[in-house]
């Protein structure tokens, strides 16, 4: 059985779709760890929900960006994690992380990539008039969305509803990011 990492910093839809294929039997592995980045997150009730470990932590409370990813890192290796699956994490993966699991980190974005990069993908899509909208997950490198695509799936909305698209657009991500990671293990 495969240990995968899950990373989420908010509502945890995503991880909880995961959390979910894993435990159907859906995906042969099992969510070693939750980590989150903003202590009280709906995710963290998702993940204990299902028994699984949490590390929440508070980047503040931490000297540097390698301080604490050098404490995930520990827990990672701890849980014998072979995959980290980002879900919603709002922090760009820094160097420590990146050299102890660089190839086995992958995230999950809300754009046909390379277009539309960062936090406000969806709004950025709309303001420059797309019809097309899509979801992308990707290896994770130094750059921001960057890295080696693996899967993206495309859908049509023409409208102006971020909200709407945002909808549409997580429930292909569930099955989508379920699909990738089976493929990867």
């Amino acid at each position: 059985m495969h240990s995968i990492a899950v990373f989420a910093s908010g509502e945890g839809t995503n991880f909880e779709a995961i959390a979910s294929a894993c435990e159907r039997g859906e995906l042969p592995a099992r969510v070693a760890l939750l980590v989150c980045d903003k202590p009280g997150a709906r995710c963290i009730a998702r993940a204990e929900r299902y028994g699984i470990p949490v590390f929440a932590f508070s980047p503040k409370q931490y000297a540097s960006k390698a301080e604490y990813e050098q404490e995930i890192v520990r827990l990672l290796d701890e849980a014998g994690v072979e995959l980290v699956c980002l879900a919603g994490y709002m922090r760009i993966v820094g160097e420590r992380l990146l050299e102890s699991y660089e190839g086995r980190i992958i995230n999950i974005h809300p754009s046909l990539l390379p277009a539309f990069r960062g936090a406000r993908a969806v709004e950025q899509a709309i303001e420059y008039g797309v019809k097309v909208f899509g979801i992308t997950i990707h290896r994770v490198d130094a750059s921001l969305d960057g890295g080696r695509i693996i899967a993206q799936k495309a859908f049509e909305y023409d409208g102006t509803d971020a909200e709407e698209v945002h909808r549409i657009g997580q429930r292909i991500e569930h099955k989508l990011y379920v699909e990738t990671i089976k493929q990867l293990l």
